[in-house]
């Protein structure tokens, strides 16, 4: 859980927990919720209790889990009136499911972490299920967050792995900081992102960062699919369609919201 500032140890936790719900569709049990944010399980059940009681999270009695609750949609409803680009992010997503026919996705950045925002699906019958809306993966580790992390500036970079120094911790074998730090320099020499295997095997990912209107890496475009699908004869032209798609998404952002990464 991210340090908090004084006085701000409850608030910590609520965001906490909520991010926890949001990265699982079907709901989480109060032991997997307090495991997962570092709690024990009496904090995490009372904090829950709490929540549900304003609305934010519910419970369902049959399969005995939490999930978020309505309060959430509203405020999210109201919210999306500013902060929601996913409308202009759906006609790319959708043009590279249909041109590649693998899934295609889009991602934003929060913090240390990319949340997915979009799913759809390509031709291809055999799909991959790394990625669908509302997952989480730490910056560097999905091809989405390697691509905004390899094109995020170096200050960023360094702050990010002080914070995050230790992914084999978390479970994540083979993302030290000496191996995502050589998957950014080949991302940055490529252009785009790959991810093969590297968190379900037989899976393949590939993505490409978009950028603001102030030039910083916070969206991604990327792709899933089975790995027998991006041989060395496919991946290069399947990062040229990515690439294409981000750019003119970028370009569109920064038609649409000019200076709103300021404010």
């Amino acid at each position: 859980m991210p340090e908090a500032l004084p006085g701000g140890q409850v608030v910590a936790r609520v965001a906490a927990i909520l991010r926890a719900l949001s990265s699982s569709p079907v709901g989480l049990s109060t032991g997997t919720v307090a495991a997962a944010v570092g709690l024990t399980r009496s904090t995490a059940y009372r904090i829950l209790r709490s929540l549900a009681a304003e609305g934010y999270v519910d419970f369902d009695e049959d399969d005995s889990r939490w999930v978020l609750g309505t309060e959430l949609l509203v405020m999210g409803t109201v919210a999306a009136a500013r902060h929601d680009i996913t409308e202009l992010a759906l006609p790319f997503v959708r043009r590279l499911a249909a041109l590649t026919g693998e899934s295609a996705f889009f991602s934003i950045r929060r913090g240390d972490e990319t949340v997915c925002l979009l799913r759809e699906e390509g031709t291809f019958p055999v799909r991959s299920f790394v990625l669908y809306e509302g997952v989480r993966f730490p910056l560097g580790i999905a091809s989405a967050g390697l691509a905004i992390l390899a094109f995020s500036d170096s200050e960023d970079v360094d702050a990010y792995f002080r914070r995050n120094s230790h992914m084999e911790r978390r479970g994540y074998n083979g993302h030290s900081e000496a191996e995502i730090r050589g998957r950014m320099l080949r991302t940055r020499q490529l252009g785009f992102a790959v991810n093969p295997g590297l968190i379900v095997e037989g899976s393949f990912g590939m993505g490409a960062a978009v950028f603001d209107s102030a030039g910083r890496a916070q969206y991604s475009l990327s792709i899933t699919g089975i790995e027998q699908r991006f041989g060395p004869g496919r991946v290069p032209a399947l990062g040229r369609m990515l690439l294409d798609e981000a750019h003119q998404l970028t370009r569109r952002l920064a038609v649409v919201n000019p200076g709103r990464a300021q404010s």
